[in-house]
Formats: C-alpha cells, sequence, structure tokens
C-alpha cells in the first residue's frame, strides 16, 4: 500500500523535493549525467556476508520527519524510509512486481468465488515474539476504514470489500466480507468481495493491504489516539528483519534485530538512521560518515569520485508534479467535491500555466542532467501502460499566451485579469527543501510573470515540508495551485491517486469522464490485456488535455553505499514494497 506517499527526503530527492522549475539555459552537457546513472549497478556485488557490525544512514531532510510508525496512517516518505528497517509487506514479488509465495504471506485469488485468501506462514512473528494472526490482518482494515483514525491511506477502492463500507459508515462494529475460518488466532482470512479486480495479482493494487497491524498489542487505544500515540510514534512493533530500539522524535532512530525474525537472524548488529541537512550531504558522503546516503543530485560533481563507495541507481516509480485545488473533501460522503466556481477550475488557465514552465531544461542544468521531464501520469516504467505518444506540456511561452489572450484573460497593464475583468492573483503553494530551491521557484514564478500571470507564494515564502503537507491535505482555502510529489505503487491503476472516493485526489477534481475511465481500467473486462492498455491511454490522454494535475518530472535515485556492503539491492524481488530489505544488507568478509 504505497502509492500515494508525498515525495520528502529519502523518498526521491533532487535538486528540489518538490516540483519547481526555473529559467535557466541548459548546458551543453545536460544529458551527461543521466547516460552515467544509466550505467550505473542497481545493487552491490553479491559477496559472502559475514554477521555482525553497525552501519549508518543519512536521511537527508531540512524538517524532522513526522514519525508515524504505522502502515495504515503512515502518508509520507521520510516515515516509510525511517520506518524500513522494520516494516515489512505480507508479500514478496517478482521484478516485475507479480505477488510470489515466498513472502511472509501467500495470497490465492479465486475470481469466481469473488474471494481473495491470505494464508500466514507459521512462525512470522511480531517483535515481541507473538505470531502474526488472522485478526492483525483485520485490525489493519479497521484502522484503515474507521473514520475516527482520519487515515488519509483510505480510498473508495476498499469498498470492494463486502461490509466495508458499512463499517466505515458506523453502522456495522466489523467488517462482514472479512472471514477468519481458524478463528482471530488462526492463519487464515479470507476476503469476499462484489468482484476481484486484474491488478490484484500485483503488489500495490490499491485494493488489499499488504500490511498487518499489532492487533494485541495496539487494542486498547481509541482509533481517534492511535496515530499520536507513543506505542505508534515511539515503541512500534513489526515482523520485519530489526525491531526500533530507540526513537528521537524528528531525528533519528535505532534498530537493532529482531530476533524472532521469520528469515532468520539479521547479519548487521544496529541500523542507525539519522537525520541530516541537504547542505551537508555532499560532505557526509566525501567523509564516509554515513554508510548509506542519498545523493542529492545537484551535488553529483562534488560526491561522483569519492572512493571506496557504490553509486547504486535506479529511475523511481515516483515523479513530480503541479496540481490545481478546485474542490474540497467531504468527510460525510467520504468523496471529493468539485466546486465549478474555484479560481482554477477554468481548463485554459490550467493549460497556460502548464506551457510556461521549461521544466526539462531547467531540471538538467539543475541537476547535472539527472532530471528529465515526465510527459504523462502512468510513467514509462510501467511498459505499454504508457502512452508514449503522448507528449505532455512542452515548454511553449507563445502558446501558454495565446491560450489566455483567447479565453479572454486580459492584460491590464503588467498582469492579466479574469474573464471578468477583475484582478487575478494566484497563490501557490510549494515546499523548500534545498538552498538552490528558493532561487528556483522565484524563476518559476518569473516563467508565469511572462504570461501576464500575478503567481504568489503562500506566506511570502517557501513552506516547510509538514506545513505543506497539512496545507495540502486538509484543503487550505488559500491554496489554488502546489507543487507535490508521488512516490507511486507498482500497480498502475490510478484510481487511488485520482478517484473520486480517494483523500488522496488533492486536487479534489471530479468528472464523469475521469470516474467513468479509471472504472474502466478495473473493470472485468480489463482482464483483457488490451482492452485495459486502451483505457489507461484514454485516460492519460484525457488528464493530460484537462490539466488538473500535470506531471512535470522525475528524476535518477543515486545510492552512496559503502564498498564493503553487501546484499543492497534495488531489484523489486529483493526489496520490501519499494525500500531496501535491510535483512540482507550486511559486512562483506
Amino acid at each position: 500500500m504505497k502509492k500515494g506517499k508525498f515525495l520528502g527526503s529519502l523518498g526521491v530527492v533532487s535538486a528540489t523535493a518538490l516540483t519547481l522549475v526555473a529559467c535557466g539555459k541548459s548546458n551543453n552537457n545536460s544529458n551527461e549525467g543521466a547516460k552515467k546513472a544509466d550505467k550505473f549497478p542497481v545493487e552491490t556485488a553479491n559477496k559472502a556476508a559475514k554477521q555482525g557490525g553497525t552501519i549508518k544512514v543519512a536521511l537527508e531532510s531540512d524538517t524532522p520527519f513526522t514519525g508515524v510508525f504505522l502502515d495504515e496512517l503512515q502518508n509520507d516518505q521520510p516515515s516509510a524510509d525511517v520506518s524500513s528497517p522494520g516494516q515489512e509487506s505480507l508479500f514478496d514479488t517478482d521484478d516485475n512486481y507479480k505477488i510470489n509465495d515466498k513472502g511472509p504471506a501467500t495470497l490465492k485469488l479465486d475470481r469466481k468465488a469473488k474471494t481473495a485468501t491470505i494464508t500466514i506462514k507459521k512462525g512470522v512473528k511480531w517483535s515481541d515474539g507473538k505470531q502474526v494472526t488472522a485478526k492483525d490482518i483485520e485490525y489493519a482494515y479497521e484502522i484503515l476504514a474507521n473514520k475516527a483514525t482520519k487515515s488519509q491511506r483510505y480510498s473508495s477502492q476498499y469498498a470492494i470489500i463486502d461490509g466495508l463500507e458499512a463499517y466505515r459508515d458506523g453502522k456495522a462494529k466489523a467488517i462482514s466480507g472479512i472471514e477468519m475460518p481458524d478463528g482471530e488466532n488462526g492463519l487464515k482470512v479470507v476476503i469476499h468481495c462484489k468482484e476481484l479486480k486484474p491488478g490484484m495479482y500485483n503488489s500495490g493494487n490499491g485494493y488489499l493491504l499488504e500490511s498487518a497491524a499489532p492487533y494485541h498489542y495496539l487494542k486498547d487505544i481509541p482509533f481517534d489516539k492511535l496515530e499520536s500515540s507513543d506505542k505508534v510514534r515511539e515503541k512500534p512493533l513489526y515482523f520485519g528483519p530489526y525491531r526500533a530500539q530507540k526513537v528521537v522524535r524528528g531525528q533519528a532512530v535505532t534498530w537493532v534485530p529482531n530476533k524472532y525474525y521469520w528469515r532468520g537472524k539479521p547479519k548487521l548488529d544496529k541500523i542507525i538512521i539519522q537525520v541530516i541537512t541537504t547542505k551537508s550531504a555532499s560532505q557526509a558522503i566525501k567523509s564516509h560518515k554515513f554508510d548509506v546516503a542519498r545523493v542529492v543530485n545537484s551535488q553529483w560533481k562534488e560526491v561522483k569520485d569519492t572512493k571506496k563507495i557504490t553509486f547504486v541507481a535506479k529511475v523511481p516509480l515516483a515523479y513530480f508534479y503541479m496540481a490545481f485545488k478546485v474542490g474540497k473533501w467531504d468527510n460525510k460522503t467520504s468523496k471529493n467535491v468539485m466546486n465549478p466556481k474555484a479560481k482554477m477550475s477554468d481548463k485554459s488557465l490550467r493549460q497556460a500555466m502548464a506551457y510556461a514552465l521549461n521544466t526539462d531544461s531547467v531540471y538538467k542544468h539543475y541537476t547535472d542532467g539527472l532530471s528529465f521531464q515526465v510527459p504523462t501520469l502512468i510513467p514509462e516504467q510501467f511498459g505499454d501502460y504508457f502512452a508514449k505518444d503522448n507528449n505532455g506540456y512542452s515548454f511553449n511561452l507563445k502558446k501558454a499566451n495565446q491560450i489566455l489572450d483567447k479565453a479572454g484573460y486580459k492584460k491590464k497593464g503588467k498582469w492579466r485579469t479574469t474573464p471578468e475583468g477583475k484582478p487575478l492573483t494566484i497563490n501557490l503553494l510549494a515546499k523548500g527543501n534545498t538552498p538552490i530551491d528558493e532561487p528556483i521557484v522565484q524563476n518559476y514564478i518569473q516563467q508565469w510573470a511572462k504570461a501576464g500571470l500575478n503567481v504568489k507564494l503562500i506566506g511570502g515564502r517557501l513552506s516547510e515540508f509538514n506545513s505543506f503537507y497539512d496545507k495540502v491535505q486538509h484543503d487550505d482555502p488559500k491554496v489554488d495551485v502546489f507543487l507535490g510529489g508521488w512516490m507511486l505503487s507498482s500497480e498502475p491503476s490510478a484510481e487511488q491517486l485520482y478517484g473520486q472516493g480517494s483523500i488522496q485526489n488533492y486536487s479534489r477534481f471530479v468528472t464523469p469522464e475521469n470516474t467513468k475511465l479509471l472504472q474502466e481500467m478495473d473493470s472485468q473486462k480489463a482482464f483483457n490485456h488490451q482492452y485495459r492498455l486502451d483505457k489507461f491511454h484514454e485516460w492519460q490522454k484525457y488528464m493530460n488535455d484537462q490539466a488538473y494535475v500535470v506531471p512535470t518530472y522525475n528524476t535518477y535515485q543515486i545510492d552512496a553505499v559503502n564498498s564493503e556492503l553487501t546484499g543492497f539491492s534495488q531489484k523489486p524481488s529483493k526489496m520490501n514494497n519499494g525500500h531496501i530489505l535491510w535483512g540482507n544488507v550486511a559486512y562483506a568478509k
């Protein structure tokens, strides 16, 4: 269930940790870094591992991590990253993200019976020694669906499970579609669905959770107190390779082996994950202060020749984007509601703002060629689901001005007015993460000024990450447009991010056509691969035209890893739901 985590530091750090664009000339070698990154390995050399040792991992961030150590309530990438030594998915996958039987639990789908059967392996234990049970899986769904938790992970997709909506609406005390045939302490859960979906064979499908929550440990905490409780913030339980020994809120977590880990005792004695500022990232890498550190791409030239380091790289399943606020979330109905009178409800205005951005050249310039423009909301890594004939919004200032002229946004002095002749000021929410963000965002604003659009930063400055996140989630009325980023799940369905019933549809756009296309791409007809492809391509074309959310760029993710380490891999089959499987990492003999 990793779709839709806000990108933060370790998620995909680049020169700009949100979608920030600037005026600037691309240097002649703008693709040089990208070509180099393509040649980097996706894992460290496979060597014999030895027992013992401590590693330090840098979490590059200029703001504290929120530290919610419970997957069903976790919604930002820094928290997910700092949780990763303990947090483990129920299911393992192959390199194409298809769920297999090698993980802590197995999954069996029966289309005729409309059931998903999850069987936990005996010996999969929480870090206090208790076996993971059927109740722990049911409890995870309760945390997700109960309105008192205010989980941002909830989506109407989960209503495919019988009885889940009745539970969410307070009409039932339990989710009737979750059956535990061997009782709460058994190892089997049968989930009864209205129908099965084609994406359910893959991890990250958005219809089935891939997590469990320790019911025996958390059951006495009221749902509305769960997120703030010490058991979630300071003393979490996981069934992954490591357990949290010490949490310094917002700053550091020390992990030690989970002696009950079902795959066997992990090799390392200790993993310390510590927050450092982005300014100090390159020096930390060069001085070998950390054994694992994410390269800040704007600092690549400073670190590329560092000795005793293996640079491991990949293009992550992620993208950054510009989104326009056109509505709000209604908690009573659990639906997004559009406001037809919203300032950004005019498609022409949205399109013009997108065309005014010189995204590709600017990001290549500022990140030494390690970033690149993304044309659609379905990344190229999804193979034939990606609509390669979609060019997106390439920089075209002339076209931006023409669109605004035609739509009636007339210039009155320096700035354009609304078609009704009223002054137009557009309020921008953007986050600052590195020293170059401020000039980049100001240049961004200058780009819009060239089109006659008066865009101003909310509060007159860049927002701190947690404040940004709070304003976006809770539909701050001041926000007209915001610059965000997603870490995506490994199944391309877009319902969980852009559906009417998804809290994470932060733009709050809802149209009959969008709903229809999202439903069709996950329908029974979509078990036919070509039909599903056609619907994905239609949706990308539609979203590109409507421009409620405009993808901007992605960036190579490069980790600087101590060359004495082995088992550090970015291959999907060797990862844990998008994270390094720390149980495999060790010092080489």
